[in-house]
């Protein structure tokens, strides 16, 4: 364990609500064995392990950021930037079924929001049943070599880890999906629609499993580089102001939809100003015509970044529409 872990992980508690010493002076920080065994105790049900995704350095090269490792935005609970090391934050459910869905949650690729989309929705996810890594993924503009790639490899990465430790943790290699919000919903729809590019060498036995998801869920994702839908924070750290035909291709998810997509699942408020509703629609759109199985839920209000949705609005139905929607495919009950 380093440094980078430590702070992650004491991060994240602060994010649930546990409480920080009242002293003025800072105390020191836990061991990390501690700190794993602590930030479960917020969970019922769940437990947490910190899993590197590369045995090494990670593929592309670059110095990435600050080797202390991962910083929080400050003002913003739970949101991690300037990761220097991806790692898998696995969480455990108290029944598994061997279902097991990899969250990416979004911020734009400049942070993830793993306290609003990481560990509200993988305690959902668990009481399913499923188990939960949250993927802590390298951010494109943060030194590395691979760039916009960086984080497309490491979803890769996660879906054969997860699958080669399968016996592990008790899950069926089958029945590995994934589940993206905003910026990570572009992260997880480019890892359902690039199954047919290997974006690095393998580097172990692990590299040997499949890379393509049993079934996606995307919330409120980005989609598209195209003009008039490019104004996001997504566009501009992946492909600057002016977008190449290549990058068009490469990095809009509906313009990559086949048949071997996986089944996809699709959320949204009409009224969200960073990802118009626009970007599930050609989603949809493209899933419709290569006939992949596809389910779409718009919402009249709800704007971005609504998580789980607040209480009692019509976008805190998703949950369930989700977990029905996976049930319905087999997902749960195999």
């Amino acid at each position: 364990m380093h440094l980078d872990r430590r702070l992650l992980l004491a991060g994240l508690t602060s994010a649930l609500g546990l409480r920080a010493a009242k002293s003025q002076e800072r105390p020191p920080e836990p061991a990390p064995h501690e700190a794993i065994r602590a930030l479960p105790r917020s969970l019922p049900g769940a437990d947490l392990q910190v899993i590197d995704l590369w045995p090494g350095d990670p593929p592309g090269g670059g110095s990435g950021p600050d080797p202390d490792g991962y910083r929080y935005v400050e003002g913003r609970s739970g949101d991690v930037t300037r990761v220097a090391k991806p790692c898998l934050l696995a969480m455990r459910p108290a029944n598994p079924n061997g279902a097991a869905i990899i969250v990416a949650a979004g911020g734009g690729y400049q942070f993830i929001a793993l306290g609003n989309e990481g560990v509200p929705v993988g305690r959902v996810l668990n009481a399913a049943g499923i188990t939960v890594f949250l993927l802590v993924y390298r951010l494109p503009a943060e030194g590395w070599g691979a760039g916009p790639d960086a984080p497309r490899q490491d979803a890769q990465r996660a879906l054969r880890l997860v699958r080669a430790r399968g016996q592990e943790y008790g899950i069926d290699p089958a029945r590995v999906g994934v589940l993206g919000f905003s910026a990570g919903g572009h992260l997880m729809g480019e890892t359902a629609v690039g199954t047919a590019s290997d974006l690095y060498a393998p580097v172990d036995e692990a590299d040997a499993q499949p890379v393509r998801p049993t079934l996606a869920g995307l919330i409120y994702p980005v989609i598209t580089m195209r003009k008039p839908f490019d104004r996001t924070a997504t566009r501009r750290i992946l492909v600057g102001d002016e977008v190449t035909p290549l990058e068009m291709k490469t990095y809009s998810v509906d313009l990559q939809v086949g048949p071997e997509t996986p089944p996809t699942f699709l959320v949204q408020a009409i009224d969200d100003p960073v990802a118009v509703a626009d970007h599930p629609l050609l989603m949809f759109s493209a899933l419709r015509k290569a006939r992949v199985p596809a389910e779409l839920h718009l919402f009249e209000q709800g704007g971005h970044g609504f998580g789980l949705g607040a209480p009692g609005t019509p976008a805190a139905a998703w949950p369930g529409l989700f977990l029905a929607w996976i049930r319905l495919h087999g997902f749960l009950n195999r």
